[in-house]
């Protein structure tokens, strides 16, 4: 029988892995994106700069000025991870949005870094014990980490409005999540209980559920939509009716 300490190493790896993947799951929307002619459509990048800020706190939280004791290298090798690819995919947002969604987009991920710069100053200048910062560092990560998963609720509003999942992450992507939350809500509970990593990814779990949801209550619809808009406009307005 693995010990304690075996299973907490395995859940990491594993969670790297799985984290990985579905870090670059997004790749075929990309793709779709330049095959399109560059246009971003109706994608969001909400997703990916809620996602590079959780990965931010997260490398944070990691670090041992913050952890007592010891650093959390599967967390911090992740969180970097997180941060190379959220960063290549809000560059493609920048390169093939229009001007002004362009300049909503950077000035959010400035805001984004300016904010980590912020939490780090003041954490690790006011909070003198690594249970203090731990903790004033696990709150503000929830907080987030909420935002993170709570982030594609934009995109849900649209797929009830439209009845189209069309525009919504990859059933592949929500599916990793939901993998990828388990994973790493065992990995905080397996020999060092780490409450804001529990609860962070419990969270993660309820909102990737939801999606799958929506996603299977939509899915036959947004093929119907999307067969009679390839037939034309008049089956297309039709299919619209029925769907209504």
């Amino acid at each position: 029988m693995m010990s304690a300490a075996t299973v907490h190493t395995v859940l990491g790896v594993v969670g790297n892995v799985i984290a990985l993947v579905r870090y670059l799951s997004p790749v075929p929307t990309f793709y779709h994106i330049w095959k399109n002619g560059g246009s971003v459509e109706r994608y969001s990048a909400a997703p990916y700069l809620a996602t590079l800020l959780n990965c931010m706190l997260w490398m944070l939280y990691g670090l041992p000025a913050v952890q007592p004791g010891h650093s959390d290298l599967a967390i911090i090798a992740i969180s970097a991870t997180g941060i190379a690819t959220q960063c290549s995919h809000i560059t493609i947002f920048l390169a093939f949005s229009s001007a002004g969604r362009r300049r909503l987009i950077g000035l959010i991920l400035v805001a984004t870094v300016a904010v980590v710069g912020a939490v780090a100053a003041l954490v690790l200048s006011l909070a003198h014990t690594h249970g203090s910062r731990a903790m004033i560092v696990g709150l503000i990560m929830v907080v987030f980490g909420t935002g993170m998963y709570a982030s594609p609720l934009t995109v849900m509003e649209m797929v009830i409005q439209t009845k189209s999942v069309e525009y919504m992450p990859l059933f592949l992507s929500i599916t990793l999540l939901l993998i990828n939350s388990i994973c790493w809500t065992a990995y905080a509970l397996v020999l060092r209980f780490d409450l804001y990593l529990s609860i962070a990814n419990g969270l993660g779990v309820i909102f990737s559920v939801a999606q799958l949801i929506l996603y299977a209550v939509y899915y036959k619809s947004t093929l119907r939509i999307i067969e009679a808009r390839n037939a034309g406009p008049s089956s297309a307005t039709a299919t619209a009716a029925v769907s209504h």
